[in-house]
C-alpha cells in the first residue's frame, strides 16, 4: 500500500469567522477555554487554522445539538 498525501487548506481569520458564524471575540474566547482548535502560527504576525480542524469542530457542535433535542 502506498501512503496517500492529503493537503489541508489553511484558513485565515476572516474565512474561519465566515465558516463558523462567530465574532472574533467569541472565537478567541473559545480558544482560550480550549473549546476551539488552536491557531497555527504562520509567521510572526499571521495565524491560520486547518480547514479540517474547523470542519471537525463544526461537526461536533452539530452532533451535540442533535443529541440535545
Amino acid at each position: 500500500m502506498t501512503p496517500t498525501t492529503t493537503t489541508d487548506t489553511i484558513l485565515r481569520l476572516p474565512a474561519v469567522l465566515a465558516r463558523v458564524g462567530l465574532s472574533r471575540m467569541t472565537l478567541y474566547r473559545l480558544m482560550r477555554a480550549g473549546q476551539f482548535p488552536p491557531a497555527l502560527k504562520l509567521s510572526p504576525k499571521a495565524v491560520g487554522w486547518r480547514a479540517s480542524d474547523v470542519d471537525h469542530w463544526i461537526e461536533q457542535r452539530q452532533h451535540r445539538t442533535a443529541l440535545a433535542r
